[in-house]
Formats: C-alpha cells, sequence, structure tokens
C-alpha cells in the first residue's frame, strides 16, 4: 500500500482535511453525543436513587408503623425522601388540613387529597422525565445530520474529479472516507441515546405505575379515616 495514500486515510487527516460545511456538521454530532452522554449519566444516577428511595418508603409504609411519625420523617428529610414519599407527604398534609374544615363530606376530603396527590405525583415524573426530549431529539436527527455531512462530502469529492482527466482511487478515496465518517458519527451519537431514551422511559414508567397503585391504596386508607370522623 502507497504510504502517502495511508497517511491521506487516517482518521484526524481527514477530520482536519475535511471541507467546512462536514467538520461543522462533525462538531455538532461531537457536542451533541457528549451531551448525550452526560444526560444519560445524570439520568441513570437519578432513577437509580429514585428506585432506591420507593423501594425503601413502600418497605416502610407496608411495615405498619406510625403514618404520623413517617410524615414527620419524609418532612425532615426531604430530599433524601424519594418522589413515592412527596406524593404521600402532599396526601396526608391535605387530608389533614381539609379534615380540619368543617362541613367537608368525607368525599370531598378524598377528592381533594387525590387532587393534591396526583398533582405532585405529576411533578415529580416531570422532574424524573427531564432531558430525555433531548435524547429523543438526537437520536432521531443525528442520523441524519450525519448523512447530510456525507451527501455533501461526496458531493464536494466528485465536484473535485472535474476538472481531472483520470479519476483513480487515491483521488477518490479521501473525499468518500471523510464523508463517511460523518455517517458514522451520527450513528455514534443517535445509537446512544435512543437506547438511553428506551431504558430511562420504561423504569419512569414503571415508577409511575407504582405510584398511581400507592395512591389509590393510600386514598382507600384515608377515605376509611375520613368515614370514621365524619
Amino acid at each position: 500500500m502507497n504510504p502517502e495514500l495511508s497517511q491521506d486515510l487516517s482518521l484526524l487527516h481527514l477530520v482536519i482535511n475535511a471541507s467546512l460545511p462536514v467538520q461543522i456538521v462533525m462538531a455538532l454530532l461531537l457536542g451533541a453525543s457528549l451531551m448525550s452522554w452526560w444526560f444519560i449519566f445524570i439520568k441513570l444516577f437519578a432513577l437509580k436513587r429514585a428506585m432506591r428511595a420507593t423501594n425503601r418508603f413502600e418497605r416502610e409504609f407496608w411495615a405498619g408503623g406510625d403514618i404520623n411519625a413517617m410524615y414527620q420523617r419524609v418532612t425532615n428529610e426531604r430530599e433524601e425522601a424519594g418522589e413515592m414519599a412527596h406524593v404521600f407527604e402532599a396526601g396526608l398534609r391535605e387530608f389533614m388540613k381539609l379534615r380540619r374544615q368543617t362541613g367537608l363530606s368525607a368525599h370531598a376530603i378524598i377528592d381533594g387529597t387525590r387532587r393534591a396527590m396526583r398533582a405532585t405525583c405529576q411533578r415529580e415524573l416531570d422532574g424524573l422525565e427531564s432531558h430525555l426530549s433531548f435524547l429523543a431529539t438526537v437520536g432521531s436527527v443525528s442520523p441524519y445530520v450525519g448523512l447530510f455531512g456525507t451527501v455533501w462530502g461526496i458531493m464536494i469529492a466528485f465536484m473535485g474529479l472535474a476538472s481531472v482527466a483520470q479519476a483513480t482511487l487515491a483521488q477518490v478515496a479521501p473525499g468518500i472516507a471523510e464523508a463517511l465518517i460523518a455517517t458514522a458519527m451520527g450513528l455514534f451519537a443517535a445509537i446512544p441515546a435512543v437506547v438511553g431514551y428506551n431504558r430511562f422511559t420504561h423504569d419512569i414508567d414503571r415508577l409511575s405505575s407504582r405510584m398511581e397503585s400507592f395512591m389509590e391504596e393510600f386514598s382507600n386508607i384515608l377515605q376509611r379515616q375520613a368515614t370514621k370522623t365524619a
């Protein structure tokens, strides 16, 4: 193999000597890939923490301890309590506030408690879903951005052959290679983003189902208390 051809086809040489539009595409894809990995690691740790906190809260809640003592603990340790504990706190706080009001039926108290828990649940889920839209965008758009860079690079490579009487592999290869790097970078940015988005969406859906089940069961417990005191 010709040493000069081998040197010209090195990855760094191709990137540095690529046309300006292709270099811009590569820079955009590299930035998108780095930001995707940053969000992936942040979301991975956040969801692991949320799952651990949810498991711990469910064990404590269904162990049959004092609800008021649990409420105080969640209020004092709000940062470490977790999403489900925040729903519990919002529900019990609203339940106690409504029960102190006169003239409210048990149905009205439980209805207000459910609304408070659902609003808190939605806020917690919105926090967990932050940055997922970015991963979805990178996963869907990056291949097309890389393809644009590839098409542009190939177009420039063939336009450069217009003034050449006889085209050879050594003349065509660098332009084609630099163009294909853009496609490779697009896939490199898209694949982790898609995998991360699907994984995190699945985990958030599982957590949402558990929180929905807890709200229904906790509402039933509070409804029995409201009926007794009505």
